[in-house]
């Protein structure tokens, strides 16, 4: 459908263009028998990869490895179906295990499955709202070091699986956490560090020998094979959790005091915010590798409806997943049915491995978490900001800190915070104020205008023309208030140029009100040329009014009205 109206000008989206998943898209543009098998190899690929990852994170979350293959069935399905993506899958992400974590120790899984489904309807109403493009002015130091800090926490959560250490309680925040596994060092287990070690090897040997190979899986595999097969004295799924079952339970309202719901508003925001980043994120990822656009609102909304289904049963937090979808697109996926064959392959799984899973180590898991910590860190990005810009290091190392030693919603709340005062004092920089006086003019042929737009050509010094550039908002008013007070010359008219101004705010309009008025007490008058029409009606509205100013379209026309007011 064409984006141009019957006059050649852009249109304005309708809600069938903003909210039409991929799916009816690529369906529409034709779908046939190669292209769904096609997405069943790329559906087959991502599910073998999802599969120890949906059940690690769970668990490293404090829920139960059955949580997260939920989480991935329904989530991961909806998602597909419904998104604004053609490659995004979804399912549980290491970004939630800390405030899944939080929120369970807190509230319990009740409390969470609660604020799972209060966070789809903040994501529905978002979506509807057509707010998700904002999410992309949070910038980018914020998100390399809010991955950063979830990396710590998550390695650091992980250390007692992979040492098979012995603790009555493991505190949630990062110090006392380590204080506490310091202390249960003497009770290390030399099976579930050699297990977690094997892991560990092969991950990192199988990514060598062949990145496309199933390593994460493989790993596990093995791992399950020699705990089995060497009845190891080390903890599995089976003698922690009792197994994993082979089916999914029937939906039901989490079971939750009504009167606590009012405490889960916190958490709900921050499932919902954080889900919102890490899907949108994904999705630009995957439109980076394919070339295509996906429509940030629709994903909102499939994300939102996502989230309420997975709650109900029984699943966490779904989102989309950077490193799956980018699993998707480089199996070649056409488009979401790959997404939802991988939900359908998951299921399958459960539904025929379930016996087997019982022996996985929860050590071999660790490892897996490991890695996706160490994956989380992106140390090139975090190098190339602290070795190049001194703001945006500040901007990454306090939301780094905030988020490994405080909390992760006031790590993203106090980066973004920085981030913007960053940008707005540079954006007040680029405001500059200049006056080009020709004392003596230079000779020019008879079509010349004699009087360039910044010559005080009028006797001596009658007029003055000076050029206001750039942004001219609160952060820039006293600047450009300063420099104005600072002119010492006294002439008849003040000619301000502010066609290279593209836009201004209230406090910007109060510095030229002061200016003019001044201007008036000294016996000149004050003529703004070259305005943008937004510009001038923020002038207006804000008291910048006739009785002060004149307002002309061009230098040249200002020129001539002074003139002719000044004759």
């Amino acid at each position: 459908m064409s984006n141009l109206d019957s006059g050649g000008l852009a249109r304005k989206p309708t809600f069938s263009d903003l909210f039409t998943p991929k799916l009816v898209t690529v369906l529409r543009e034709g779908y046939d028998a190669a292209a769904l098998k096609t997405d069943a190899l790329a559906g087959l690929t991502v599910a073998i990869v999802a599969l120890p990852l949906s059940m690690a994170i769970a668990i490293g979350a404090g829920a139960k490895p059955e949580n997260g293959l939920y989480t991935a069935v329904v989530g991961g399905f909806l998602i597909s179906a419904l998104g604004g993506s053609r490659f995004q899958i979804g399912g549980p992400a290491g970004a939630f295990i800390v405030l899944m974590g939080a929120t369970i120790e807190k509230f319990g899984l009740s409390g969470l499955f609660l604020a799972t489904i209060m966070a789809g309807c903040l994501m529905l109403a978002a979506g509807y709202l057509r707010l998700g493009a904002y999410v992309k002015y949070i910038p980018h130091p914020v998100i390399v070091g809010f991955t950063a800090g979830i990396g710590v926490i998550i390695f650091a959560g992980e250390i007692k699986d992979l040492f098979g250490l012995t603790l009555d309680h493991e505190p949630g925040p990062v110090i006392p956490k380590l204080a506490a596994l310091a202390q249960a060092a003497p009770t290390i287990n030399p099976w579930a560090t050699g297990v977690s070690a094997l892991c560990l090897a092969l991950i990192l040997g199988l990514k060598r020998w062949n990145p496309n190979f199933p390593g994460l899986l493989a790993a596990v595999a093995a791992a399950a094979g020699v705990t089995w097969a060497f009845d190891l004295p080390i903890e599995t799924i089976g003698s922690r959790f009792g197994g994993v079952p082979n089916a999914l339970p029937w939906p039901k309202w989490p079971d939750f005091p009504a009167s606590d719901i009012p405490e889960l508003i916190p958490s709900a925001i921050a499932i919902a915010v954080l889900g919102s980043i890490e899907s949108l994120l994904s999705a630009v990822v995957a439109d980076g590798m394919t070339g295509r656009r996906h429509r940030s609102n629709c994903e909102l909304v499939a994300q939102g409806y996502a989230n309420i289904a997975t709650a109900f049963f029984g699943g966490l937090c779904a989102t989309g997943t950077i490193a799956r979808t980018a699993t998707n697109v480089r199996a070649h996926s056409r488009g979401p049915v790959s997404g939802m064959l991988h939900a359908v392959f998951l299921l399958a799984f459960m539904i025929v491995a379930a016996p087997v899973a019982a022996y996985i180590p929860l050590a071999a898991l660790a490892a897996v978490l490991a890695t996706v910590a160490w994956n989380m860190a992106e140390r090139a990005e975090i190098a190339l900001i602290l070795r190049n810009d001194r703001g945006e290091a500040a901007v990454l190392l306090a939301t780094f800190l905030l988020t490994v030693f405080r909390d992760l919603t006031e790590g993203i709340a106090v980066g973004v915070t920085l981030g913007a005062i960053l940008f707005m004092h540079r954006m007040a920089q680029l405001v500059q104020v200049t006056s080009q006086q020709q004392w003596i003019e230079d000779d020019v042929g008879d079509d010349v205008d004699p009087h360039p737009p910044y010559a005080s050509g009028e006797g001596d010094g009658a007029i003055q023309a000076y050029r206001i550039s750039g942004p001219f908002f609160f952060g820039a008013a006293s600047t450009v208030a300063g420099v104005l007070d600072e002119i010492g010359a006294k002439p008849k008219a003040f000619l301000l140029d502010l066609s290279a101004v593209p836009l201004a705010d209230g406090a910007g309009a109060h510095a030229l009100i002061s200016f003019a008025a001044k201007a008036r007490r000294g016996g000149a008058r004050v003529y703004i040329a070259g305005a943008a029409p937004q510009v001038a009606q923020t002038l207006r509205q804000c008291g910048l009014g006739g009785d002060l100013v004149n307002y002309a379209p061009t230098m040249a026309e200002a020129r001539s009205l002074a003139r002719a007011q000044m004759a």
